[in-house]
């Protein structure tokens, strides 16, 4: 089989970091090389020509998944009109449903990484960008008299438990508690 491209090569990358992401917010990031590359659709061997390392390629998708994160505040923002409250209601109900709870492969990474970036030695950049990221949430969530630090607690919580409780009545109604108790002031 002949070389790739360099574009086919950097569309190979792309692909791999955006499974990456996916895959590590639905299963967390000790899923496996082989495992991930598969899902991929491409060779085990291709990897280690993209990627110096596993922590490497966790880096990058931890920066992909807050990167989609910061696209989805920006949507909001600009579905509230660019109120700023509206779209911060919008996004924590969005954040609260039923939807998010049933998909954390599309969801946040702030909830579904919280674990891996706790326990994964050697990812120090992807233990940054996560930081930074929910530094930069908590900002957005803010309101006049609050940081947002309680705010984006409530919700990463309710969704980690209401997570956990699923196929229960419980699920839901931590959800439905939660983001009642973040928009009752609206």
């Amino acid at each position: 089989m002949g070389r790739v491209s360099q574009a086919q090569a950097r569309e190979n990358r792309e692909r791999v970091v955006r499974t990456a992401s996916r895959l590590f917010r639905e299963q967390g990031t000790h899923i496996s090389v082989a495992d991930l590359m598969k899902a991929a659709g491409l060779t085990h061997g291709g990897f280690y020509k993209q990627f110096a390392s596993k922590e490497a390629l966790i880096d990058e998708a931890t920066a992909h998944a807050f990167g989609e994160l910061a696209e989805r505040r920006a949507d909001a923002l600009g579905q509230g009109t660019g109120r700023r409250a509206a779209a911060q209601r919008a996004l924590i109900d969005a954040y609260l449903s039923v939807e998010h709870r049933d998909n954390p492969a599309e969801g946040c990474p702030t909830a579904a990484l919280a674990h891996d970036m706790a326990r994964e030695p050697g990812a120090e950049e992807a233990h940054r960008v996560y930081t930074e990221g929910v530094g930069d949430f908590a900002e957005w969530l803010a309101t006049e008299d609050e940081d947002g630090i309680a705010r984006l607690c409530t919700m990463i919580g309710a969704l980690v438990l209401a997570r956990a409780t699923k196929d229960s009545p419980l699920s839901e109604k931590i959800l439905a508690t939660a983001r009642a108790a973040l928009t009752e002031a609206d």
